[in-house]
């Protein structure tokens, strides 16, 4: 299964995806999880000690892993491989956490996001391998968009997450991303809300999105900054906020059952 969270900065979607990681891990699933996002925190979320994030060097950084693999000897001017090895990577180059395998993508700095360079290759071929060879569970952590995904790749995801907390600004970002999903052709887009402190805010969601089924509600936990001021993963919270996690990710399951018959 590959499930992909997105949605605008400071929602909640790398807590989603941090803790369905842990869910699905918890139950005795393979489970790699991917943190796309520049800004990266998806390890504090998975629960990953510092010392331990810190052996980790993002693949749009490995320079000379790229031009070695894509063959790029020359430099990015000259001609390179598009279709490089990649399997092994992402094993290689993991950390394991409680069941959870995480890897950091990162961003490609220079030339710009899309430039065709031995990092850009890279990072797109990764993905692919990661969407459409490998077996375990695989939790993209996106950025507000679908930047990583590409036609050939986006099809393979099972489900798109998109978190919305109760703001016009966020309503906007999901309506963009929706646009994006629908242009990539991922059938399956749904929405969860996040901070959600009473039944109006979730209604402001529900109808600011009509086309987007709602997988369920995340409410505002004031435990959640406590946890992250003092480095724990929301998955050792327990209790109510992931009662509602494990909600959402049971009408996930449902869902994506649905759709396949």
């Amino acid at each position: 299964m590959k499930i992909a969270v997105t949605g605008k900065g400071g929602v909640g979607k790398t807590t989603l995806a941090g803790t369905l990681a842990r869910l699905f891990a918890a139950e005795g699933h393979k489970v790699l999880a991917v943190d796309a996002d520049p800004d990266a925190n998806l390890a504090s979320a998975v629960g990953i000690p510092e010392e331990l994030y810190r052996q980790i060097t993002p693949f749009s950084r490995m320079k000379e892993l790229a031009k070695e693999r894509t063959g790029a000897k020359g430099g990015d001017g000259s001609l390179f491989i598009l279709n490089p090895k990649v399997d092994d990577l992402p094993d290689k180059f993991c950390v394991e956490h409680h069941g959870v395998k995480l890897l950091v993508m990162g961003t490609v700095e220079n030339g710009g996001g899309g430039c065709v360079c031995s990092e850009h290759t890279l990072l797109r071929r990764l993905m692919q391998n990661l969407l459409v060879s490998r077996d375990e569970v695989v939790i993209m952590d996106m950025e507000a968009g679908v930047e990583h995904l590409g036609r050939g790749t986006a099809e393979y995801v099972d489900a798109l997450i998109v978190v919305v907390e109760p703001g016009r600004r966020s309503l906007q970002t999901a309506r963009q991303i929706r646009s994006l999903a629908r242009d990539l052709q991922i059938r399956r887009v749904f929405v969860v809300g996040s901070k959600i402190r009473d039944t109006a805010a979730a209604e402001f969601i529900a109808a600011g999105l009509p086309d987007l089924p709602c997988l369920g509600t995340m409410s505002f936990h004031p435990s959640l900054m406590e946890a992250d001021a003092a480095g724990v993963a929301p998955f050792e919270l327990g209790g109510a906020f992931v009662a509602e996690i494990q909600r959402i990710k049971a009408n996930l399951l449902r869902e994506i059952a649905k759709t396949s018959n």
